[in-house]
């Protein structure tokens, strides 16, 4: 039994104008489904079984705080040129510059969205080379060991580095993003603007699945959702993340 993640939820006031600069910063197709945006290559959501990890925008009443979000996405490149044409497109679409802590000359250009959300453009780097524009899904914490362990059970990923300092895991099939676990020692202060969409693989059970999560360290999660056909939960550090329904959209 295993998850995979199908979406990067981002919180947004304006779901479909972020959606829209989503869109063409990572070369795909805005969708609408209700006021939800979701981003994802020509041919649409294929549900219920998605071939991508895609990016899910939902509107909310409030706006992203000053707090720097603890999960981003890091997009990959092709050559220097591509990293520059790449920064000076989203640029113009309403990215702006982002310091994150990062300190002196970096070969990376940190970056947030039109509401705040960072991300970082990535130099040119080999691993990346066949990840499509996301390159990785980045979430901070204390226990880069502890996340792995967690969240390579509940993906049933592959472990390819793991330090005190640093995870980096990726689908068995080595296709899409790789996730990855940087150590702070900031606390987790807000709710999260950005996190995971986990879905059971076709004959697997969601239910069964949740129980799952929860015996490896998964704790209930309200957030005020009410009644909805996939459930919120937390992981051992406290990121939240949902699982879904092949229902739920």
């Amino acid at each position: 039994m295993a998850l995979r993640p199908v979406m990067v939820n981002i919180k947004a006031l304006d779901a479909a104008a972020v959606g829209r600069f989503w869109a063409e910063a990572l070369g795909w197709s805005a969708y609408g489904s209700g006021q939800t945006r979701y981003v994802g290559p020509v041919g649409g959501l294929v549900w219920p079984d998605p071939v991508f990890v895609g990016v899910d925008v939902v509107p909310v009443p409030e706006p992203k705080s000053t707090t720097k979000n603890r999960t981003h996405l890091d997009l990959a490149t092709t050559s220097t040129a591509h990293h520059t044409e790449l920064v000076a497109r989203l640029t113009a679409l309403g990215a702006t510059p982002a310091d994150v802590g990062q300190g002196g000359q970096v070969p990376w250009t940190v970056l947030a969205d039109p509401e705040g959300n960072e991300f970082c453009v990535l130099e040119p780097r080999e691993i990346y080379r066949d990840t499509g524009p996301i390159a990785a899904v980045v979430v901070d914490c204390a226990d880069p060991r502890a996340m792995a362990r967690f969240w390579g059970e509940a993906l049933d990923w592959i472990l390819h580095e793991v330090t005190d300092e640093y995870a980096r895991l990726r689908s068995a099939s080595h296709t899409g993003p790789y996730l990855e676990f940087l150590r702070t020692t900031d606390a987790k202060t807000v709710p999260d603007r950005v996190h995971l969409d986990l879905l059971p693989y076709p004959g697997d059970d969601q239910a069964t699945e949740v129980a799952r999560l929860r015996s490896l360290g998964a704790t209930d999660l309200d957030v005020g959702q009410g009644e909805v056909p996939w459930t919120c939960l937390s992981d051992p550090e406290g990121h939240e993340f949902c699982v879904l329904a092949p229902s739920a959209r």
